[in-house]
């Protein structure tokens, strides 16, 4: 058996690998044991980080691009010294009740800094923790006292350089230059289904090379020295840096090495006995880790001092720089919100576009929230999400508080998980509300991984207009309200948009907030804290209503003009604002049945959205006014007119609901 310890320390993160996807009877043992040594080099020599504390702010970031090589990560961090995953918990791979997921998961384990596995959303997830450092960096370093100066390190693969969102990423890095960013590409050339020579023969690095990226090539992943020397030059340069490495998927297992079988199932008992013989391994039982080994990659001491060390640092710093060091630990050290906050929140009213509402809203928090830190896919003008006199945010400047994403929706959503995971930033990104189908991946991981992301979403029903039915979203409402984990918001006028803000900004998970190109009239008075309710009485009657009007966004107003007309036919009708579902189910049952009467049956929900799921409020007896089918290019008014959206048809819908509850 080879002496080496960093060699034995290698043969111990490929066999663990190997024993805990056999054992589990599921799982990828290739990924890992072809780029454990690429795992060596960056847990035990390169990055900075604490196993001890590993939320510290100062870490460098390591990012798995390539989830389903998880047992790559777990081993790391269990033979580096991180608390967990235990080796118990490494024995209960993929099972039920351990940290150890298939795909890491960033709730389940302390070292897991992004959930991956969907390709690609890792390679953008330390694309946007790279903008962050970036701007947190021009906003506190100072001469002498540079506090942000961590990177990101990721292990990315085929798959991952596969995905379009990679690319997306890829290239607005290269654009802006986020130096930060040194990316292992385990170019093995095999995928699940066979030799990557199957769709994939290009050059990528002449690719990256034309994003503007730094590159370079590692023939053979077993070379350590080529490794050290690589990433080092990948550290120097201003670029972000993609190095690839030939690795051997399922390296060292006679019989699957190099090939799809070690992809995506078990090696099996006897091939797993026979690749520990190939490696020299001596130990029959498994999971072992040799004592040598612990010593060998234990990591506690040389992260003790790096962050003590790092401490030291920022203490000189708040002497110096007192404020700014206060802020500092409330942003990146606590993630807290200033005290006072929502003072900043305006008072809006009057008739506008709920976009244009949103807008005003970011400018007033712009100068109270300096973390707020966002911008759009090249919609900016029609989102209105600039912050006036901001800046753009650039290779060649670092401040600026504008975000240009250019039309890369996809990236934009998954960068944004980066920033929020990342820290110091609260991250705003907009489009249109169409384009939703093009962020929903990373929308869904943002639900997943509890991310406090905002999204713009404008333009928001077939009030768009004249663009037509491509544009005109319908089904996005109820199929965003399918994730759990998000809050979707539909405000109906200024006031909502104001406190639709402020739930999303005080929310734990992203919100989407759904917005509208036309204007909306003014609402009126309404209960204080009702939007962050989810749904309150906006007009009600004398007595028991009638019947029971819930509107959402533009098509309220319609609800509060139909109950006027059920007035002068003597029918009692309550308009319920309903701005979102989540928050409106979260409340207690006592506060929902006094929205809506269980003893009210007749009841009418207007929604210009397809009305999937609305059965759940209107019940049995109720109706629901929304969209059959696709829209149409027209103007607005005329398509809300054309598609039943307007007092009289409500009015009319109402009376047979209440004509039909009378007569049961």
């Amino acid at each position: 058996m080879n002496a080496d310890p960093s060699q034995l320390s290698i043969t111990t993160i490929r066999t663990l690998a190997m024993d805990a996807v056999q054992q589990a009877n599921s799982g990828h043992p290739g990924m890992p044991m072809g780029c454990a040594p690429l795992a060596y080099v960056l847990f035990r020599e390169t990055m900075r980080h604490d196993p001890a504390a590993p939320d510290w702010v100062g870490r460098d970031r390591f990012v798995l691009s390539a989830g389903h090589g998880s047992m790559l990560l777990y081993a790391a961090l269990h033979l580096t010294g991180y608390e967990r995953p235990t080796l118990d918990e490494i024995r209960a791979f993929r099972q039920w009740g351990s940290p150890t997921a298939g795909h890491p998961e960033s709730f389940e384990l302390p070292g897991v800094e992004t959930t991956t596995g969907p390709l690609g959303q890792g390679v953008a997830n330390g694309i946007g923790m790279a903008l962050a450092a970036e701007r947190l960096a021009a906003e506190f370093n100072r001469p002498g006292h540079d506090i942000v100066d961590h990177r990101i390190y990721g292990i990315v693969s085929d798959g991952d350089l596969m995905e379009g969102v990679a690319s997306e990423a890829s290239s607005l890095a290269g654009h802006l230059q986020l130096g930060r960013v040194t990316y292992l590409y385990d170019d093995n050339q095999i995928t699940i289904d066979g030799s990557t020579d199957l769709a994939f023969s290009e050059d990528v690095l002449v690719r990256y090379d034309a994003y503007g990226w730094h590159t370079q090539r590692v023939e053979d992943a077993n070379d350590l020295d080529a490794i050290r020397s690589a990433i080092k030059a990948a550290d120097a340069d201003p670029r972000p840096s993609l190095i690839a490495v030939r690795t051997v998927i399922g390296y060292g297992s006679p019989n699957k090495a190099g090939s799809s079988a070690a992809h995506g199932a078990p090696l099996g008992d006897d091939e797993v006995a026979a690749t520990k013989a190939a490696l020299d391994w001596p130990y029959e039982e498994p999971f072992h880790v040799p004592l040598e080994v612990r010593d060998h990659l234990d990591a506690r001491e040389r992260g003790n001092e790096q962050r003590t060390t790092w401490q030291a640092r920022f203490d000189a710093y708040r002497d110096a720089h007192p404020d700014l060091a206060e802020e500092f630990e409330r942003r990146v050290v606590r993630g807290e919100l200033p005290a006072g906050w929502t003072d900043a929140l305006p008072a809006l009213a009057g008739k506008d576009a709920t976009r244009k509402h949103s807008g005003k809203v970011i400018q007033a928090l712009a100068s109270a929230l300096p973390e707020l830190l966002g911008g759009s896919a090249d919609l900016a003008s029609s989102n209105n999400t600039d912050v006036d006199g901001g800046g753009d945010f650039s290779a060649d400047d670092r401040s600026g508080r504008n975000l240009r994403f250019g039309v890369r929706e996809h990236a934009m959503a998954s960068m944004a998980n980066g920033m929020a995971l990342h820290g110091g930033v609260l991250p705003y990104v907009a489009s249109f509300l169409i384009f939703t189908d093009y962020c929903r991946p990373a929308i869904r991981l943002a639900a997943l991984m509890r991310q406090k992301v905002v999204y713009v979403m404008t333009h928001d029903s077939i009030g768009l207009g004249e663009d037509g039915p491509t544009h005109q979203p319908i089904e996005h409402l109820p199929s965003l309200r399918a994730i759990p984990g998000l809050t979707v918001l539909r405000p109906a006028d200024g006031a909502e948009t104001v406190a639709a803000w402020q739930v999303a900004l005080e929310s734990d998970g992203p919100s989407v907030l759904a917005l509208t190109r036309q204007g909306l009239p003014d609402l009126g008075e309404r209960p204080v804290g009702a939007v962050s309710r989810g749904a309150y009485v906006l007009r009600d009657v004398d007595g028991t209503p009638d019947v029971v009007l819930i509107g959402t966004g533009s098509e309220v107003q319609h609800c509060l003009e139909a109950a006027d007309l059920l007035a002068d036919d003597g029918i009692g009708a309550r308009v319920v604002s309903m701005p979102s579902w989540e928050r409106f189910s979260a409340q207690d049952v006592d506060y929902r049945t006094s929205v809506l009467p269980p003893q009210v049956p007749a009841r009418v929900a207007v929604e210009a959205a397809v009305p999937f799921g609305w059965e759940r409020w209107v019940g049995d007896h109720g109706a629901v006014i929304g969209m059959e089918r696709f829209g149409a290019s027209a103007p607005a008014e005329r398509l809300f007119e054309e598609f039943g959206f307007t007092a009289e048809n409500v009015a009319a819908t109402a009376r047979e609901v209440v004509d039909g509850v009378r007569s049961a």
